[in-house]
């Protein structure tokens, strides 16, 4: 595994640290007077979640971490877990929580692709231990209820509550109706648009 100076320690890189997996999210190197320089980073576990600040110094290594990146298709979800498959291979099952998942699972319908991040040695019994899940920013999903508009609130810009394909409710346009296909951004849980023509 790679090595990495003290001032190779920057943004977006996986490190081990402490024996497990953090990623860089800030970095900035610095000389305190005639001092040698130091890099200040901050950095977030990537099994805990937790953010911290540590400072590394010139003669300081850290080894990179192997972070495994692969697709998972998503199957079902039951009593907080869901449930995935190795898209080549069905009978490739595992599940994750919904504590590990967040908020943004209840976008997630069946069959979509996901990205997986595991830290370890990959191996057919599964040692590698999942850190992370990369979803869409947005997904497109079907308005399963919707209430008819009513005369004269679509002119004042107004929303509304509908209810998606996955069981979720989100405030739409008022023209939204029921049946069509919207996309909706993950990360702020908002309506960005209507998907429309026939393809969908």
């Amino acid at each position: 595994m790679a090595m990495l100076d003290y001032s190779e320690i920057t943004e977006r890189k996986y490190i081990v640290f402490n024996g497990e997996p953090w990623e860089v999210l800030t970095s900035h190197v610095f000389r305190k007077q005639q001092r040698k320089p130091v890099n200040a980073t901050k950095i977030k576990n990537l099994i805990t979640g937790k953010v911290t600040e540590q400072s590394f110094h010139v003669s300081e290594k850290v080894e990179e971490a192997e972070i495994d990146q692969k697709d998972a298709k998503f199957l079902f979800a039951n009593r907080g877990q869901f449930t995935f498959c190795d898209p080549k291979d069905p009978s490739k099952r595992f599940t994750l929580s919904e504590e590990f998942i967040g908020s943004r699972g209840k976008f997630l319908k069946p069959n979509s692709i996901i990205e997986i991040l595991s830290f370890g040695p990959s191996t057919d019994s599964g040692q590698a231990k999942i850190i992370g899940i990369h979803m869409p920013i947005k997904v497109e999903l079907k308005v399963v209820e919707a209430q008819p508009a009513v005369k004269g609130n679509t002119a004042q810009g107004g929303t509304k509550t509908v209810k998606l394909e996955t069981g979720v409710e989100i405030q739409v346009p008022m023209f939204i109706k029921e049946g069509e296909t919207i996309r909706v951004n993950t990360e702020t849980e908002e309506y960005t648009e209507r998907v429309g023509g026939a393809n969908f």
